[in-house]
């Protein structure tokens, strides 16, 4: 993995925090209270199962936004140093989020706590090591693997999200859910030891220094 030093954007680039790659990354942000509430009625409040699918609904919408924004950013000249910092924190709350709700609603429970603990401990660390050597005007960009782990990720939640209204029409697919979300954490392990692994040299230096 790279860690290249950086004294500026890319000339040209589209810095507005309006474009529409941002305005996807906003949208993301804004389905995460919807999300969490369609689940907190559902299971918290004994509401009706189909909640669960308008859950699963706005989740896949907002997942997919993940997707188109880098994407439209890409072709259209539009990235920007505010959506390259904006886009991994959405992505981090949208996951952050979901798990702690499937936690207090028992989907995750026992063994598979662990799992969306590493998650959530990894996402803390890199964070962290992002914040710091941003003050070095050091960037870490997300490489395709962090990429796959996010995609394991969401996909994992998605089924985890349609939990026991999904596991009336097909029976595993809450099990499927946490096998995935297993996967997932293992990915996130790896990933996590990347980035810390390529961001070590930095910290060193800058303690001898």
């Amino acid at each position: 993995m790279n860690i290249a030093t950086t004294r500026g954007t890319a000339k040209g680039s589209n810095k507005s925090s309006m474009s529409l790659p941002n305005m996807l990354t906003y949208g993301r942000i804004a389905a995460i209270p919807v999300v969490v509430g369609c689940i907190y009625a559902q299971s918290i409040l004994d509401g009706p199962l189909w909640l669960r699918w308008v859950a699963v609904a706005i989740f896949i919408a907002a997942a997919v936004t993940d997707y188109l924004d880098g994407y439209y950013a890409r072709i259209w000249n539009q990235q920007s140093a505010f959506g390259r910092m904006l886009d991994p924190i959405a992505d981090k709350l949208l996951v952050a989020s979901c798990l702690l709700m499937l936690a207090a609603d028992g989907i995750i429970h026992g063994w598979a706590l662990w799992a969306a603990i590493v998650i959530l401990c990894r996402e803390i660390l890199v964070s962290g090591l992002r914040e710091y050597l941003a003050a070095l005007r050091v960037s870490v960009p997300v490489t395709k693997l962090a990429k796959w782990k996010t995609t394991a990720q969401l996909v994992a939640i998605g089924f985890l999200l349609a939990g026991p209204a999904g596991d009336e029409v097909v029976p595993v697919v809450t099990l499927i859910g946490l096998l995935l979300l297993w996967a997932s954490a293992l990915l996130t392990i790896y990933t996590g030891y990347d980035y810390f692994r390529a961001g070590i040299h930095h910290l060193i230096k800058e303690d001898e220094g």
